[in-house]
């Protein structure tokens, strides 16, 4: 994940003018985006009509490789994050509890899983599978959830194996085995289609990536403006965008058209978000879907805007060949060593400006929320913030109480006031940054292995 300095304006809080407009001669990049995800479920569907495979796929696996076969991919995460803001979610929940499925194992899960055994969806249709391509990077529930996708349609699965990255840097031995996993896929995909590897389709398709990768992460970075052109929130309603559709070249100037109206919007005056910032909180987690707006609403009215997410540039990496492309691709909120998530959030806070962090416990990702009370300890010591964190979950309303996340807002809009008013009475800026806060024992410790190694490659 990339983080970078990026030149903020003055530190004033004025009511945007006006909300932003499109860029002259091009639609709205919101209206390109949402009809892309539209296209791409009709392009599936379509070859499915016309007899072409259909993969179920993860994530964050390594699409490049299937797109080197022609083979459409579909994902259920999206599709269950859909479902779910939907409200259909938990219906699709509890039909997967009376199949057998626990109701502690992710929602995203049951959601897929009792789709896949045939009970309909009230969201976006999503065709069956032919096979499906799964890696644990993003989580290692993965495995078995698609697994139980390929056993209910007695269909190959192809894996891809991350290693936990346990270290700040990816080491040759891993990126080895990771190529290794690589080439395996390949040839088990060449046995199930046909075909032999598509070389040319393979590298379009990694340009495609890398270009949309660097028009997301660009549009990302715009939230470090004060005030910002947008809300955490737009990004977090793009991420159905950029997980099914890295390796389109629709998605990539849909990003691109994105990102030049948000530097509009700077250069006017304008932004998505049309209050002025009181304060500015860095949100921690996958959104509760189900109740997208309950979520935005308390933070709206206080006029705290989400200018951080980690979530949302998480999905936004590059590369070049295919030793950089496995270890990008080792690179996720759950796959990585605490030292790394530590220092991928400080960084990203003082380079935004944030004066507050809002963490959802997340009960469908225990991987992620597992390592959140030791973060919360390291904000509050180097960055100086207060930190709250709410009951949540990606996809079962049942473990989201509005009230309580209400009660924690509030919580933390008043100790947000008080620390302002007094850093404000001692002429402090308000917002975290990389002059008024000291690094942690932990990213200490991460920057004297990375002097270490540059010495010894001196």
């Amino acid at each position: 994940m990339e983080t970078k300095q990026t030149t903020k304006t003055e530190n004033t809080k004025p009511k945007a003018s006006g909300k932003p407009r499109p860029i002259d001669g091009n639609p709205p990049a919101k209206k390109v985006l949402s009809d892309l995800v539209d296209n791409i479920y009709n392009d599936a569907w379509e070859a499915k009509e016309r007899g072409e495979l259909i993969a179920w796929t993860s994530s964050k696996f390594p699409i490049e490789i299937a797109k080197a076969f022609g083979i459409h991919c579909v994902y259920p995460e999206n599709h269950a994050a859909t479902t779910a803001a939907k409200k259909d979610g938990l219906r699709l929940c509890k039909k997967a509890e009376d199949m057998g499925y626990d109701n502690d194992i992710c929602g995203y899960a049951r959601i897929s899983l009792a789709y896949a055994a045939g009970e309909p969806s009230d969201s976006r249709k999503m065709p069956m599978p032919d096979l499906v391509l799964c890696c644990n990077n993003i989580c290692n529930m993965m495995t078995k959830w698609y697994e139980n996708i390929a056993r209910i349609h007695d269909i190959p699965m192809v894996m891809v194996d991350f290693p936990f990255q346990n270290t700040g840097d990816v080491s040759e031995e891993k990126i080895d085995y990771m190529v290794g996993q690589f080439e395996y896929a390949i040839d088990q995909l060449e046995e199930i289609t046909g075909k032999k590897f598509d070389q040319e389709k393979f590298d379009k398709a990694c340009d495609t990536a890398n270009r949309t990768a660097a028009a997301w992460l660009k549009a990302c970075n715009y939230m470090a403006y004060k005030p910002s052109p947008l809300s955490g929130f737009d990004l977090f309603n793009h991420m159905a965008d950029i997980v099914t559709a890295r390796v389109d070249e629709r998605a990539a100037r849909g990003f691109e058209l994105l990102a030049e109206e948000y530097e509009q919007s700077i250069k006017e005056g304008t932004s998505t978000w049309t209050k002025p910032e009181e304060h500015r909180i860095l949100f921690e987690g996958i959104p509760c879907w189900p109740g997208l707006r309950k979520l935005f609403e308390p933070l709206e009215e206080a006029g705290v805007n989400v200018a951080a997410v980690v979530y949302a540039p998480a999905f936004g990496f590059q590369y070049d060949g295919i030793r950089e492309m496995a270890a990008a691709y080792s690179k996720a909120p759950c796959s990585v060593c605490i030292e790394d998530g530590v220092e991928w959030r400080a960084n990203m806070a003082r380079d935004n400006g944030i004066d507050g962090a809002l963490v959802n416990y997340n009960r469908s990702c225990k991987p992620w929320s597992g390592a959140m009370p030791e973060m919360e300890r390291q904000w509050r010591d180097s960055l100086d913030i207060p930190v709250v964190n709410f009951d949540g979950d990606q996809a079962d309303s049942r473990n989201f109480s509005e009230e309580q996340y209400k009660t924690r807002v509030q919580g933390l809009i008043e100790i947000m006031n008080e620390r302002r008013d007094e850093r404000v009475s001692k002429g402090e800026d308000q917002y975290t940054n990389h002059d008024n806060t000291e690094i942690s024992e932990l990213e200490k410790k991460l920057n004297k292995t990375s002097d270490d190694k540059n010495k010894q490659a001196q």
